[in-house]
């Protein structure tokens, strides 16, 4: 997935950027599909707006920003991620595709980070199910929700589920044969499944849109589905 954001290792590549960026697209059946749905319904919402900024939480490996910013010279990117490793891979690569000039980055945590100021969306993508507990959890859907403008919208994506429900053994039999029919291995596999509960903390989905409401948010709609992820589109109330 994307970057920690609590200080907790990435339990997929222990937070190292390049390993992640190289190999999460295999791990995730259309992981690039959910950053072009997003382009298309980001685009939807700013075309009209001069030189939009964009909040992006959770911004190591680079993927939002190298994403919207190609299709997007006018917009503007702040990214904070705690992960040194994940951050310089995303400075390689926003640079890499000619972007600097549209984007600064942050190590730190959202929750307590004083700068910045009101954006006109905001991304949190792979990110929330790193966050241990829901006190936690909420406290960052807030604190992206305090930098927003009215109407803003935020999309956000993450692991979800019940990990003793019938629903997450029968989801996780899939997954485990697309990821290792795809190249990658049994050990990592394995690390990945035995994550959950010590370094990847998932809700069910219905607990994460209670979530997002209490945080701020409204007209919430799905937008993206991959076995146990889900993305969703919400506005800023």
């Amino acid at each position: 997935m994307n970057k920690a954001t609590n200080g907790t290792a990435n339990p997929w590549e222990q937070a190292d950027g390049d390993r992640y960026t190289s190999n999460i697209s295999r791990k995730i059946p259309g992981y690039q599909l959910q950053y072009e749905l997003m382009d298309t319904l980001l685009t939807a919402q700013l075309d009209q707006r001069e030189q939009p900024g964009l909040l992006v939480a959770g911004a190591g490996g680079g993927q939002e920003i190298v994403t919207l910013g190609r299709s997007h010279p006018d917009w503007h990117f702040c990214g904070l991620d705690l992960s040194a490793s994940m951050l310089e891979t995303a400075r390689q690569r926003i640079a890499a595709a000619g972007l600097a000039d549209q984007a600064e980055l942050h190590q730190g945590d959202l929750r307590s980070w004083s700068g910045g100021g009101e954006y006109d969306a905001a991304t949190c993508m792979l990110v929330l199910h790193f966050v241990q507990g829901r006190e936690n959890k909420l406290a960052l859907l807030q604190a992206i929700s305090a930098r927003l403008k009215t109407n803003a919208p935020l999309f956000i994506s993450a692991i979800n589920g019940d990990p003793a429900s019938e629903a997450w053994r029968v989801q996780m039999a899939g997954w485990r044969l697309h990821m290792l029919r795809n190249g990658v291995g049994h050990e990592q596999w394995e690390a990945f499944a035995s994550s959950f509960g010590v370094t990847s903390h998932p809700l069910p989905a219905e607990e994460m849109e209670l979530l997002l409401e209490q945080a701020g948010f409204m007209l919430l709609t799905k937008y993206f589905g991959s076995y146990l992820i889900d993305g969703w589109m919400a506005l800023k109330r």
